[in-house]
Parts: C-alpha cells; sequence; structure tokens
C-alpha cells in the first residue's frame, strides 16, 4: 500500500490542526457561587467537607397541588397486562 504526496502532507496538517484547536482556549473564571470558601469548621470526618452558603439565593419552586390517589384494581391490571415479560 503506498501513501500518496498528498496523504503525507494533509494527515499531519489535520493532526496539527485538531491539536490547536484543543489548546487554544483561555480557561474561564469559574462563578462566584461555585467557587469554595473557606468555612470556619474543622473537618473530623477525614473525607470531603461540604459546607451550605447561609447567604445564598435559593430557586422559588412551584409545587403542583395535585391530591394523591391510588389505582385502582383495574388500572393496575390493565398496566401489568401492557408490560412485555422481561428476559
Amino acid at each position: 500500500m503506498r501513501i500518496t504526496t498528498v496523504a503525507k502532507f494533509t494527515l499531519p496538517l489535520g493532526a496539527a490542526l485538531a491539536l490547536a484547536a484543543c489548546g487554544g482556549a483561555a480557561e474561564e473564571e469559574p462563578a462566584a457561587e461555585m467557587t469554595e470558601t473557606p468555612l470556619d469548621t474543622q473537618d473530623l470526618s477525614g473525607g470531603e467537607l461540604i459546607g451550605v452558603n447561609a447567604d445564598a439565593e435559593g430557586v422559588d419552586v412551584e409545587l403542583p397541588e395535585t391530591p394523591m390517589t391510588n389505582a385502582s384494581e383495574e388500572e393496575v391490571e390493565a398496566a401489568a397486562a401492557e408490560e412485555e415479560p422481561a428476559e
């Protein structure tokens, strides 16, 4: 199998361009909410200490007010009949 002159030139050129595209971006600073802040607590567990910022703003969540009801026997049987047996 012979490699043509064009292939000898284009393969290394493509690899060089791919490497240049990956390594050229400058790193961005993380958002202020995502940076680690020192805590006035000593970690005695030997693991990773997770602290919560009491001054951070939360996200408003609207929960539905739908009452929970049990399924009737007919609905349970119909759902069981629709399921395919696992192999």
